[in-house]
């Protein structure tokens, strides 16, 4: 398929997507869309709630396959918007428009990429290209199901602004709710035990905390405190003290080892709220990392987090746009973006070497 003319239908994809809402879990207008475009192009699309996808038409179980990922969930437009957030807008050569940078983009560019070469029998791999839901909330009914049903993917690009380079590792989150717990009594008689000191004896101790292995792609792990609740009267001492720790992890701790690190030096009770949204990576030997690198594109550890975290396989995150455009008032992409991306995302896969298939 000519690329061009591929190119034109899903730019004019992307305006149809950003004038349908798809906040995350309402992303059914967007999901139709999709799922409308793929059977357009004579594709066999899979549905399941607002995940769409679809895979290579001569899927070889000798070859590894390749899933190409983005969401369309948005979030809430933020104030400060000058033009509608439901409107594309085209000014010029810019595309104004809610989800238009993150991360429709990215979205529509990996999905031209595998129109353009899902014929192609000389790629050494399959293609499986997926559309996903609730991105935005980490929820579980977007990447996290449609990787069940999907043909195993031994690899994925994960389509996010980042300039078209290589987003070669991504921090992980964990939220941690903690619970200082010390004795009521009467402020004026110095009695009972103030939670509130002991949770700011824990809170000194979680800052203080040296997470000793640095990444040379992410830095250091990052303990930060963000929110402390205590006390229901000026006379009484608490006996309870709430607090929420902000945790982002590089590769080289999983989130179930920093919560027992953290545990290990406080007296306060630490609940973390999910340990699915771990750092990703995948190696810099990867032949798509290589391809990349030998293209001229740049590698760098990328500190926001995305559906990675939710895969069990290695993954690069990489995408047309910037992501300090992602959600901010008048949010935009330039078209030569979405052009030169689909180039750059073609060429990428063709001349990337194969690598072994996962054994199962």
């Amino acid at each position: 398929m000519n690329l061009d003319q591929l190119t034109d239908e899903v730019i004019g994809l992307l305006r149809q997507l950003i004038e349908s809402p798809s906040l995350s879990r309402q992303e059914d207008q967007t999901a139709e869309l999709l799922y409308a475009f793929l059977r357009k192009h004579n594709k066999d699309p899979k549905r399941s709630g607002n995940n769409v996808w679809a895979q290579s038409a001569n899927m070889d179980k000798n070859k590894p396959t390749l899933l190409l990922n983005s969401h369309h969930d948005t979030v809430k437009p933020v104030d400060g918007w000058k033009r509608e957030p439901y409107r594309a807008r085209l000014e010029g050569e810019r595309l104004y428009g809610l989800g238009s940078n993150d991360a429709g983009a990215s979205l529509v560019s990996l999905l031209a990429t595998f129109l353009h070469l899902d014929q192609r029998a000389d790629l050494p791999f399959n293609l499986v290209w997926a559309g996903t839901a609730e991105e935005e909330i980490s929820g579980p009914n977007g990447i996290a199901v449609v990787f069940k049903e999907l043909p195993e993917p031994d690899v994925a690009i994960v389509g996010e602004p980042t300039g078209m380079q290589l987003a070669v590792a991504e921090k992980g989150l964990m939220v941690i709710d903690g619970k200082a717990t010390g004795k009521a009594g009467h402020a004026a008689r110095e009695e009972g035990i103030n939670a509130l000191y002991l949770a700011m004896e824990d809170i000194q101790a979680i800052r203080a905390y040296d997470f000793d292995r640095i990444s040379q792609l992410l830095g250091p792990t990052k303990a930060t405190v963000t929110q402390v609740q205590a006390g229901h009267q000026h006379n009484v001492v608490p006996d309870t003290c709430t607090f929420v720790v902000d945790v982002r992890t590089n590769e080289l701790y999983s989130n179930q080892e920093v919560h027992q690190l953290l545990q290990d030096v406080v007296g306060s009770t630490l609940t973390p709220r999910s340990y699915r949204l771990n750092s990703s990576r995948i190696d810099l030997n990867h032949p798509l990392v290589q391809a990349g690198k030998a293209m001229g594109l740049s590698t760098y550890g990328s500190p926001t987090l995305s559906d990675q975290a939710l895969l069990s396989i290695p993954s690069l995150k990489m995408g047309p746009g910037d992501s300090a455009r992602s959600h901010t008032a008048d949010e935009y992409i330039d078209l030569m973006e979405i052009r030169e991306g689909i180039r750059t995302y073609v060429s990428l896969l063709t001349t990337t070497q194969a690598w072994r298939k996962q054994s199962n």
